[in-house]
């Protein structure tokens, strides 16, 4: 069974930084086509932010993050990272992990974690 668990949440100021973790288990890592991360914030669509995909690790953004979020993997962790500097209060959101099974395209979710950026 796929697990993919959040982590790094939490408050923090205008400006500030956090890094998000996206633990996968259940399947080898090399079993994702990709690994992505997508916000939800209160009365706001659902937002792709980002996404790696496996076996390459090419990386794509949404422009609302490009030059401010790093998404990353460590294969040997099953791990996905999201880098986030230069934090906005409009990147307040819930954060999910997304993964995509190679082959059968079916998606995965996690709980969320949540981010508020506030001063």
């Amino acid at each position: 069974q796929v697990q993919l668990v959040e982590s790094g949440g939490g408050l923090v100021q205008p400006g500030g930084s956090l890094r998000l973790s996206c633990a996968a288990s259940g399947f080898s890592f090399s079993t994702y086509a990709s690994m992505s991360w997508y916000r939800h914030a209160p009365g706001k669509e659902r937002e792709l932010v980002a996404t790696i995909n496996i076996p390459s690790g090419g990386t794509s953004y949404a422009d609302s993050v490009k030059g401010r979020f790093t998404i990353s993997k460590d294969n040997g962790k099953n791990t996905v990272y999201l880098q986030m500097n230069s934090l906005k209060p409009e990147d307040t959101a819930v954060y999910y992990c997304n993964a995509v099974k190679r082959w059968t395209g079916i998606p995965y979710w996690g709980q969320g974690t949540q981010v508020t950026v506030s001063s």
